[in-house]
């Protein structure tokens, strides 16, 4: 029997306590337009001043984050704005803003991909990194914890993290103490002395326990589960048992896992075009040479470019067939970075460069025969991939036959990358060549309405007015009468007469009654109302 170690899952808790404050600060810093030096003073400044940010509450104006400062000053959370002017006339107000604290907390978990590609949301300002197996490549647990609060730190974010073998007991070491590595086995000993808020419960679960006389997690422990459950609820045995170590849950990345991913990290920044791109291309070769040897492809194709400063940037490329080859990579993103309408910035350089497939298909060896027409459409789609890095995947289309007689149904557009080879294989209706053709090749988007000067009874109006022109009708062909689809439309006609009609002129229009003939209705006023009539497609 072969012995084997299994690795226990470690996640490591991350928490921003100053997340609101610091986003002000940063974008204060990176707003003002003064000098270097001035701008230096300034923030120095301004991290002496006491800060908090405001929002309505119980039709009240509350404290709900604050800086150190303030928390110096005697201020905390849930304090009325009034109590904290008249504790500290001179802070400084700001109002809450929880779409950008959001925004903010997305990109430092976008930044945090880095370290693991399973990072998940812990709101309001708290993240989840699952490190199982990944730590011994940044020098251990604590070397990586630690490389990534001093990397935060240097970004302005104040930031507390922990790492245990459940989120629950992360997160409670994280909110009461910092920079601590728990051992598998340990949760309970480690959370035994801590404060019950860092259990993270409501705030009125917090205040009973207090007043119950149990102040630590340990006093809580103490107690029988099924007297805590009567207390204060099932959900909260549960969250106790995950900081105990006694349960667990699982937690959900924000981003599946690639199928592939290759990564390439410098001791030195990078900022150089020529750089990026020659580490882009020598990424795409060991990509493809990976998933050459499961006979795999990629349909979808992300860059991450991680820069110095903590920006995230991801370029992602499509394509209709599985991508086997190196080159057709490298052009893809070529394209891509190319059209951009925000170039890549790459600041004070890139770190990190990553390469993923995100969808793979199984490549099928096909067969070719003489016949050049397979390799024209090879030639194509490879154009179509081109054109859909510059311009978008979506503005390129191709129309499938539809099964139906509705004439604006006829035919579907979809986008060309996914539906290439059902286009070019599918069969449209044919029709005699000698004979003009019944309908226009192109219809309007949406029929327009004609004003019905003279109408020849049961037939095709004798004169109409469309586009402020008015047209006398001298050849008329018809009706085609087209029944709608009545159990998908409500509240419309179920019959539509369509005509060709030819004015003096000679120009040729399809237009086609709303109703039957005879149907006429009757309005508010009592007055009999016509079947409308509508114009839907030009003859060349």
């Amino acid at each position: 029997m072969s012995a084997f170690s299994v690795n226990r899952r470690r996640i490591l808790s991350l928490r921003l306590p100053r997340l609101p404050t610091d986003r002000i600060k940063r974008q204060l810093q990176r707003s003002g337009a003064a000098p270097a030096e001035v701008t230096k003073v300034a923030a120095t400044k301004a991290a002496a001043e006491p800060w908090v940010v405001v929002g309505k509450q119980s039709n009240a104006l509350q404290i709900t984050a604050l800086n150190d400062v303030a928390v110096d000053l005697g201020l905390e959370v849930g304090l009325p704005l009034a109590n904290a002017r008249a504790i500290c006339p001179d802070v400084r107000v700001f109002d809450v803003d929880d779409a950008a604290d959001r925004q903010a907390l997305n990109a430092i978990a976008d930044w945090c991909d880095r370290f693991t590609p399973l990072v998940a949301l812990d709101p309001p300002h708290g993240l989840f990194l699952d490190v199982t197996g990944c730590a011994h490549l940044f020098g251990g647990e604590a070397a990586m914890m630690r490389s990534l609060c001093e990397a935060l730190d240097r970004q302005g974010f104040v930031v507390n993290a922990a790492i245990a073998g459940t989120p629950g007991c992360a997160r409670a070491v994280a909110m009461a103490t910092r920079g601590h590595v728990i051992p598998e086995g340990g949760e309970a000993a480690a959370v035994h002395s801590l404060p019950v808020y860092a259990l993270g419960a409501h705030d009125a679960i917090t205040r009973g326990l207090r007043r119950a006389g149990l102040k630590t997690i340990g006093d809580v422990a103490a107690r029988a589960p099924h007297e805590i459950a009567a207390r204060f609820g099932a959900a909260f045995v549960a969250t106790l048992q995950q900081a105990l170590g006694q349960g667990d849950a699982p937690i959900s990345p924000r981003k599946l896992l690639p199928d592939y991913m290759v990564e390439k990290r410098f001791p030195e920044p990078i900022a150089t075009d020529l750089a990026i791109t020659a580490t882009l291309d020598r990424l795409a070769q060991m990509l493809m040479t990976a998933m050459e040897r499961h006979g795999k492809g990629a349909r979808r194709l992300e860059a991450s470019f991680f820069r110095t400063d903590g920006a995230v940037r991801l370029i992602a490329v499509e394509a209709g067939r599985p991508v086997t080859r190196t080159k057709m990579v490298e052009r893809l993103f070529r394209e891509k970075l190319d059209a951009l309408a925000d170039p890549l910035d790459p600041g004070f350089g890139f770190d990190l460069i990553r390469l993923s497939a995100s969808h793979v298909e199984t490549v099928v060896q096909e067969q070719r025969d003489l016949d050049a027409h397979a390799q024209d459409n090879d030639e194509v789609s490879a154009l179509i991939d081109r054109i859909a890095a510059r311009i978008g995947g979506r503005r390129i289309l191709v129309y499938l036959p539809q099964d139906t007689h509705i004439p604006e149904r006829a035919s579907l557009a979809v986008p060309a990358q996914h539906q290439f080879t059902a286009a070019s294989q599918a069969i449209w209706p044919q029709r005699v060549s000698a004979e003009p053709p019944l309908r226009p090749l192109r219809l309007f988007e949406k029929p327009e309405a004609i004003d019905v000067i003279a109408q020849v009874p049961d037939g095709p109006p004798a004169r109409f007015k469309w586009r402020r022109a008015t047209h006398a009708v001298v050849r008329a062909e018809g009706p085609e009468r087209i029944a709608m689809e009545w159990w998908r439309i409500q509240g419309q006609a179920l019959t539509r007469d369509y005509f060709r009609v030819e004015d003096e002129a000679g120009l040729r229009f399809w237009l086609y009654r709303d109703g039957l003939y005879g149907t006429e209705t009757v309005d508010d006023d009592g007055k009999p109302v016509s079947p409308k009539w509508f114009m839907h497609g030009l003859f060349a």
